[in-house]
Parts: structure tokens; C-alpha cells; sequence
């Protein structure tokens, strides 16, 4: 493998472009490889284009900077392994998290692959993240801006893949590669706006589900919203288009805000309640992956992000019999959702993560435990 060629995973945007510029600067012989994952009409701004405007950006950008660029068209294995785990997970009751997923499973892989055929000994991306390497183990660390954080998204990464990864943005903000950009050359490319939102998602996902499951209202139809007693309060549209946590959208009036509290995907029945019901000082989670479980399960000063925008909670965990962790938060938490990622922080740095779970029997198990805390 040469080390001084590296590849950069290039969507044409804001982020990978100044990265691809960044290490052509640092001397790099920048290879650049985009990827084609899902078409959406929004992806193509000219009648009878051709390639979505990603890629044409990213080939633009390679021209001007003079390195050679692969268009990877993984379209088909993208809705085989991304779009068929975001269905399954809501056809289960549960709410996930593609990014999370895609980048272990898929983004990440394939840059791995690309690096393989064109001799690329590391391969790079825009992320805003750190990697800390410590005692022979590659720990991912919270970027600089703390607002564009992207840990959370790649604790799945396996110990193989991070050791060949670079993220040249982790010590900037995002203020900051805009102007680098500006700074380089390409203001038009700074003033770019930027999504925040699913990928392969244009409009709500309950339509994309609809879409992707034409017979979804036929086979699961409507159901019952219930309270935390059972007793029925009127019916929803069916399971999967609910959220813990859910608020708005409803489609019902209780005389007083009505929050999702549990989902029920076999009786088809959403449990409504009020705020203070949401509340939990446990959770379950489970499938843990951990740089180093001993050091994961007897750090002293954990915490834990429940969700992406979330700000980590001080917890402590016991590790169940079953191989599931049970989470004890130091102050109470809020709408548990399962599907969603659990991933646990030393100060700025990932130990390990998880999946929450179904809640079920939550404080029985809790009670047995007590002691362990």
C-alpha cells in the first residue's frame, strides 16, 4: 500500500471537499471514490441529467484539484442492507437510526474496499470526530465543534476500519472549513447550504414506508391508543407511524399534551401519557460493542448519549446475565426509544455503545439490581 495516497470518501458537499483539498495541501496524492446510494428526483436539479448533482459536484471538484475520482454505484446493495434495516426496524415497533448503521455496515466498508483496489493505505472522510490511539486501540473522540459532533454516529466502526480512517476536520468548527474553503479558492463551495436530513428521504417517512410497503395500511391497519392502564382512548393509523416521544401528529385530543409513551407492535396499540411519565432513571440496551468491555464496564466516570442531539447523561452500568447492560442515569432521562443507539463517553472519548431495547419489565430488573449500583 503507498502511504502517501489516501482516499476520500466524496459526497460533494461542504465537508469532503475540504478535506480532499486539505490533504492535496499536506502533500497527499488524493484519490476520491462517491457514492451512488439512492436516487431521489430532489438529487437532480436538469431535465435528462444523468448522474445526480452529488456526483457531478464531486467530479467537478476532482477536475479542478486534479485527482482521479470513482463513482461507486452500490444502489442495489444500499437498499438491500440500509433501507430494508430502516423498514424492518419500524415494521418491529422500533425507531432507527440509518446513519448508524450505514456507516459500519456499508459507507465505511466500501471506502475500505476502494482503498484495497486503488492502493490507498488510509482512506478519509468529512466527519467532524477525533481518533485517540491508546494502547494499541483506535478510540473515536468528540470533534471540536460541538455542534456538529459526529461520534455518535460511528461507534459501530470495528477496531480494522479505524486504524486505516483520517478526519481532518475533527479540531475545526464548521465556521472555520468555510472559511479554509474561502481561504483556498472556493467561496461559491463554502456558501453552500447543507441537508440534515435522511439521505434517501425526501419528504416524511411514513410516506416512504407507504411507498415501500404499498399494502403496510391493509396489513396493519389501524389500531387502538391506549393509556398506561390499558384503557382505550381512541384509534391511531397504525404502529409504525409513532415515535416514543411523539407529540405532534397525533390525531387525537386528551384535553392536555399526550406524549407516546410505549409501542406495542404485536396488539398494534400506542401508549399515550403525559410528560412525567416519559421520565426513566433506567434503560436496557443491548448487541454492546466495546473497544474495551473490562474498561467500559468499570469506568468510573461514564456517561451516555441517547440519542444524536442529546447532551450525555452521568450514568452507571451493570452488565445483566443475559448479556444486556443495564443503565442507571444520575439524573432522569427522557423518552427511551427503542432502536435508537445508546453510545457511552469517557469525558470526549467513545468506549463502547449499544441498542436500546424493549423496555419491558424495566423496573423489576432494576429492582433486582439495585445493589449493583
Amino acid at each position: 500500500m503507498n502511504n502517501k495516497r489516501i482516499l476520500v470518501g466524496m459526497s460533494g458537499g461542504i465537508d469532503s471537499s475540504a478535506t480532499c483539498i486539505m490533504l492535496q495541501r499536506q502533500g497527499y496524492e488524493v484519490v476520491g471514490v462517491t457514492m451512488r446510494t439512492y436516487d431521489l428526483p430532489t438529487h437532480f436539479s436538469s431535465p435528462g441529467q444523468e448522474l445526480p448533482d452529488e456526483i457531478l459536484k464531486a467530479q467537478a471538484l476532482a477536475g479542478k484539484l486534479g485527482i482521479e475520482h470513482h463513482i461507486a454505484d452500490v444502489r442495489t446493495d444500499f437498499k438491500n442492507i440500509i433501507i430494508r434495516y430502516f423498514i424492518d426496524e419500524y415494521m418491529h415497533g422500533r425507531t432507527p437510526n440509518p446513519c448508524v448503521m450505514c456507516n459500519p455496515l456499508f459507507k465505511e466498508r466500501i471506502l475500505c474496499e476502494w482503498a484495497d483496489r486503488t492502493n490507498c493505505a488510509q482512506f478519509a472522510t468529512g466527519h467532524y470526530c477525533r481518533l485517540e490511539n491508546r494502547n494499541g486501540y483506535f478510540y473515536l473522540t468528540a470533534g471540536d465543534d460541538t455542534a456538529k459532533d459526529q461520534s455518535y454516529f460511528l461507534w459501530k466502526l470495528p477496531q480494522e476500519i479505524l486504524k486505516r480512517m483520517v478526519f481532518p476536520l475533527g479540531g475545526m468548527t464548521k465556521a472555520q472549513v468555510r472559511e479554509y474553503l474561502i481561504q483556498q479558492g472556493f467561496e461559491a463551495k463554502a456558501r453552500e447550504n447543507e441537508s440534515m436530513e435522511i439521505c434517501f428521504i425526501d419528504k416524511d417517512y411514513r410516506e416512504f414506508l407507504r411507498e415501500h410497503c404499498p399494502n403496510i395500511d391493509e396489513t396493519i391497519g389501524e389500531g387502538w391508543f391506549v393509556d398506561s392502564k390499558g384503557v382505550k382512548l381512541g384509534l391511531h393509523k397504525g404502529f409504525p407511524y409513532y415515535t416514543i416521544g411523539q407529540r405532534k401528529g397525533l390525531g387525537i385530543a386528551l384535553g392536555e399534551p399526550a406524549y407516546v409513551l410505549k409501542i406495542n407492535p404485536e396488539k398494534n396499540t400506542v401508549m399515550l401519557g403525559n410528560a412525567e411519565q416519559l421520565q426513566s432513571f433506567y434503560m436496557i440496551v443491548d448487541n454492546i460493542q466495546a473497544v474495551d468491555m473490562q474498561e467500559l464496564l468499570h469506568c468510573e466516570h461514564l456517561s451516555v448519549k441517547i440519542r444524536y442531539r442529546s447532551k450525555p447523561i452521568s450514568c452507571q452500568i451493570h452488565l445483566l446475565e443475559d448479556h444486556r447492560l443495564l443503565v442507571k442515569f444520575k439524573t432522569e432521562a427522557s423518552a427511551i426509544t427503542p432502536g435508537q443507539s445508546a453510545v457511552f463517553y469517557e469525558g470526549d472519548r467513545i468506549l463502547g455503545g449499544g441498542f436500546i431495547t424493549n423496555q419491558q419489565g424495566i423496573k423489576k430488573i432494576a429492582e433486582e439490581n439495585k445493589d449493583k449500583f
